[in-house]
């Protein structure tokens, strides 16, 4: 049996579970704000595993997953220990928005300071809090306000137990992305800490695709790092890697109608929508520039010149990537158009 686990002081003992509120900040009314979480610590030594959700405080689909992977983990059948943080940014949860009230993005703030901004505040808490307990990160987003990503990895691949996490976690597509500065996983990679990022659906939104694929997706990760027990299962798809990825930008201002959807394969040269003018006639394709799979859309009609519209990416067998989609949505058992 594993000794006890202790964070913030507070010590959990093997084989339980225990809900822990850390102080962060107050508001301005002097109330406490606080970071919720749940420790699980299993009976027998393993990862440290943390699953963590809305470091943009508008990304609600990674809060139920948080809440539903937690459902289904048994402490006396757990090997290593799972803390879940079910929202991060609780200033931006509490207003519905992205950002921290200073207007700055959480995840371009780590790894912060203590005597810093606002947002650097909160990262370091973060980190020193939480992060520095960890051996493995799961880091779970959502497109932003009125764009959707389809079910997604994105993890740098060249180190491979971060390679074999974002494999077995069964999302049709996974970029290998570089790090960018100030984020959670620029953290993890300075610390040598395996991360991956789940991106899926829409900001502001609760969809069953994504909380289903995402709650799986975690308890696959957990049974390939020995945490749970493995199941007897069909094999899973083999998952393509993307080589490059890139937005296509409306051209002209107006009214957007889709041509294509989540998920679809494009070819070079293909219509994915039009833009019209009210009162006009006249429209103006949206063009693929190259094939591949669409990975993220626009979902408000009203664009400007400039709005990023469609999310391609490439694939070195851009056929294969599409099976991958199609056996993702049979498992899934939707109908593509609920993307």
């Amino acid at each position: 049996m594993t000794a006890p686990f202790t964070l913030a002081g507070i010590e959990v003992a093997p084989g339980q579970r225990k809900v822990l509120q850390l102080a962060l900040a107050q508001l301005y009314t002097q109330s406490p704000l606080t970071v919720p979480l749940e420790i699980i610590h299993g009976k027998h030594p393993g990862p440290v595993l943390l699953i963590c959700a809305a470091i943009h405080g508008d990304e609600l689909n990674g809060i139920e997953i948080v809440n539903q992977v937690l459902s289904r983990v048994n402490p006396a059948r757990l090997k290593g220990t799972l803390i879940a943080v079910p929202v991060v940014n609780v200033f931006g949860f509490i207003n519905k928005s992205r950002y921290l009230p200073d207007r700055r993005d959480l995840n371009r703030c780590f790894p912060g300071s203590e005597k810093g901004s606002l947002g650097s505040r909160v990262a370091h808490f973060f980190v020193d809090q939480i992060v520095s307990h960890c051996s493995h990160i799961i880091d779970l987003h959502t497109g932003a306000i009125h764009r959707a990503n389809l079910p997604q990895i994105r993890a740098k691949l060249d180190c491979d137990i971060t390679r074999s996490m974002a494999e077995s976690f069964g999302a049709p597509v996974i970029l290998d992305a570089s790090i960018r500065d100030g984020s959670l996983r620029a953290v993890a990679e300075s610390r040598d800490i395996p991360v991956i990022l789940y991106e899926a659906g829409e900001a502001l939104r609760f969809e069953p695709v994504a909380i289903k694929a995402g709650t799986r997706g975690i308890l696959n990760v957990m049974r390939t790092l020995g945490m749970l027990k493995p199941t007897v299962k069909k094999a899973q798809m083999n998952p393509m890697i993307a080589k490059s990825s890139n937005w296509i930008r409306a051209e002209q201002d107006g009214l957007l109608h889709l041509k294509a959807r989540l998920g679809d394969r494009v070819t070079k040269g293909q219509c994915l929508g039009t833009i019209t003018a009210p009162l006009s006639a006249e429209e103006r394709e949206v063009i693929a520039p190259k094939s591949g799979i669409v990975i993220g859309c626009l979902t408000m009609p009203l664009v400007n010149e400039g709005d990023a519209v469609f999310h391609i990416a490439s694939f070195d067998a851009v056929k294969q990537a599409e099976m991958n989609v199609e056996r993702f949505v049979d498992e899934m058992d939707i109908q593509p158009q609920s993307f």
